[in-house]
């Protein structure tokens, strides 16, 4: 699935400087600009779509909360922090 919407950006990326190169090799004489940003934005559309159906099927999940994130690296630090008090008391 993500390398899918990696090929898919990918795809896009190219299609837009596809769209730039004959802009200059041109100068608007013919319409190679105007299809390649057609398929620019049907990629985009395309992509969209398929990150939606996605989501909704459970096969991209979204990202936690960043207060969520900080809380459990905390709960890291801590217990981290109390490890290291135990080794320091017992001294083997």
């Amino acid at each position: 699935m993500k390398i899918a919407i990696l090929v898919l950006l990918l795809l896009i990326v190219i299609s837009l400087f596809f769209a730039l190169f004959a802009f200059i090799k041109d100068k608007g004489q013919s319409n190679r600009m105007v299809n390649a940003l057609s398929v620019r934005v049907g990629l985009s559309v395309a992509l969209i779509v398929f990150l939606i159906v996605g989501h909704q099927l459970g096969y991209l999940k979204t990202n936690m909360n960043p207060a969520m994130v900080d809380k459990i690296v905390e709960e890291k630090m801590e217990q981290q922090k109390q490890e290291q008090q135990k080794t320091n008391k017992n001294p083997e």
